[in-house]
């Protein structure tokens, strides 16, 4: 979908790209500095993870092209959004490409930054909110906690080739928290993973839509968490979190109880 307007000017303007960071998904997560850059923007080119009411802070004449990319939705390949960002920059000016949560986890911003360089424009970053972080947060549960998580991971659930990253093996030996960002469909592989390694009564969140509207949070064990994500019929764009911080969820409390109880008989 592409929504234009006429534009009011057509002086050629100097092409510049910014990476904005939108954050996990409420707009007024979102930045200043990231507002500032979409009120100065001719185009904007947003993926679907983005908040559509961050458009609007845009001017008017500005183009708004929708590009895509999320989980089993690729719109537009990499490739064509390069050469979208490069295109519209030439012939319009300051180019604002808005990405879900930072441009920089997961978001393949590195690429999007190296690219505008190899064609000599000037490019910046406006970091975002990172939904690993910030999603968890917005459920009161902290990625560290003095006494039961000094560091975390934060891991995509699948690699480019569609197999779980070698990285969850070594998380899932760790004390840390682990955060596992596009997984959901690998949710029993990767709780089977935590298993192997005598982890059953872990700690396991799975948020879906994080700090949306359509935000679902479904709290348990890595030994019901399967289970407990299909009754709850939770869906992507969702998130994973391993750990002994969960535990400070206000859900975890009758299972703890419960497993309290199985304890003493």
């Amino acid at each position: 979908m592409i929504v234009t307007a006429n534009q009011t000017k057509n002086t050629v303007k100097e092409p510049r790209i910014t990476l904005v960071g939108a954050g996990p998904g409420d707009a007024e997560l979102i930045t200043v500095k990231g507002i500032k850059a979409l009120q100065t923007a001719d185009v904007v080119l947003y993926d679907a993870l983005v908040n559509e009411e961050l458009l609007d802070f845009a001017p008017a004449h500005a183009t708004k092209v929708y590009v895509g990319k999320r989980s089993g939705d690729h719109s537009y390949s990499q490739e064509a959004v390069n050469k979208l960002m490069i295109d519209y920059a030439i012939n319009y000016g300051h180019v604002v490409r808005l990405k879900g949560g930072d441009p920089f986890v997961f978001g393949r911003g590195y690429e999007e930054l190296d690219h505008a360089a190899s064609y000599s424009i000037p490019a910046q970053v406006i970091p975002g909110i990172s939904s690993s972080i910030g999603v968890p947060g917005l459920q009161q549960i902290p990625v560290t906690h003095r006494g039961l998580s000094e560091s975390f991971w934060v891991v995509t659930g699948t690699t480019a080739s569609g197999n779980i990253s070698p990285d969850l093996f070594e998380a899932a030996k760790s004390k840390a928290t682990v955060v596992v960002l596009m997984g959901l469909h690998k949710l029993a592989e990767i709780a089977e993973i935590f298993k192997q390694q005598g982890k059953h009564r872990l700690p396991v969140a799975v948020i879906q839509s994080g700090s949306t509207a359509q935000e679902k949070v479904v709290i348990g064990v890595v030994n019901t968490i399967v289970e407990l994500a299909e009754e709850n019929k939770v869906q992507s764009p969702a998130m994973l979190v391993f750990g002994d911080v969960v535990s400070l969820h206000p859900k975890f409390q009758p299972i703890r109880e419960f497993y309290d109880i199985v304890a003493q008989e």
